[in-house]
């Protein structure tokens, strides 16, 4: 019987390091990019609406460039500051700070240097109006929502979803260099949709966000109570998109396609909550691609209706 005995550099094998495409990929992941594209879905229909028309396409251009890295920086630094309760959460165990593609302290300076960027590109090419909503959003994300709410608060995603709302101020502030009251109604539709949006999620992924210690309503809340909250949250939501109406002088394409699909979210939400009242998980991921398809539609609704007579 013969026995081998391992060589050193056998028991201890240096981990390879990912290649440069990998690296960049796993920076890219670290920005959340499904997160950034729905921020700057709504970004560009509010530039229209501000220029009551095509703006400069350079300004499009330069403000989405700006937008991108500003959610691209919020997002890093939550993957850095979440990455404890990532690791604990079937959903997030794939993130590059858990696999450990990337370092913890390559993740920080990324974060800061991309947060940098974002405003000193928009204060260059935009406004400092819209550098400095850039860099609130930044704030908002991080320190309210990541550090302040997330970990402490059921109502986390109510007031941390503010920062999402911040793409439409920064389009809006890019274009006319100043805040007018369409810009604050399409702020409110977006902060009204963010819980109805979310919550169905957060339902779908309970045991998850258990698991992690996040007190996300799905987590310490009934089936029942969130399938309320999320009605109440998706009335709100249509009946705020439909104030756009006076408010911006939107025009008839706008106001009949805007009621028509407000309806379908409505209903949508209605039969999660008729499932949880009969003691049935209903179907949450549902809500959440109906909530998701919903503000694309509005956004581009939104878009249109600037470029027409009537």
């Amino acid at each position: 019987m013969s026995t081998e005995i391992a060589a050193p550099e056998q028991l201890h094998e240096p981990r390879q390091r990912p290649g440069f495409r990998r690296t960049v990929k796993a920076y890219v992941s670290l920005t959340k990019p499904r997160v950034m594209e729905l921020l700057l879905v709504v970004t560009i229909p509010a530039m229209f609406l501000a220029q009551r028309g095509v703006p400069n396409l350079w300004l499009v251009l330069a403000t989405l460039i700006g937008g991108a890295m500003s959610a691209g920086s919020a997002g890093a630094f939550n993957c850095y500051i979440d990455r404890d309760m990532d690791r604990k959460m079937k959903r997030t165990k794939n993130r590059p700070l858990v696999t450990g593609e990337i370092s913890d302290r390559g993740a920080l300076i990324f974060s800061w240097v991309l947060g940098i960027l974002s405003v000193a590109w928009l204060w260059a090419t935009t406004n400092w109006l819209a550098a400095a909503l850039s860099a609130a959003a930044i704030f908002f994300y991080v320190v309210i929502y990541t550090i302040v709410l997330k970990r402490h608060s059921e109502q986390n995603i109510v007031w941390g979803g503010i920062a999402g709302c911040f793409p439409v101020l920064i389009g809006w502030a890019a274009v006319t260099g100043s805040l007018d009251w369409p810009a604050w109604v399409f702020f409110l539709v977006i902060f009204l949709w963010t819980p109805a949006h979310y919550w169905p999620l957060s339902m779908r992924y309970r045991e998850d966000y258990a698991a992690a210690g996040v007190p996300m309503l799905g987590v310490v809340r009934g089936r029942v109570t969130v399938g309320l909250q999320v009605i109440l949250y998706t009335w709100a939501t249509v009946v705020a998109s439909l104030l756009l109406i006076p408010v911006a002088d939107m025009g008839l394409l706008y106001s009949i396609a805007a009621t028509a699909f407000g309806a379908y979210f409505i209903v949508q939400a209605h039969r999660l909550y008729a499932q949880a009242i009969r003691g049935k998980e209903g179907k949450p991921m549902q809500v959440f691609h109906t909530a998701n398809l919903y503000l694309s539609v509005l956004s581009l609704l939104i878009a249109v209706d600037a470029l027409l007579p009537f």
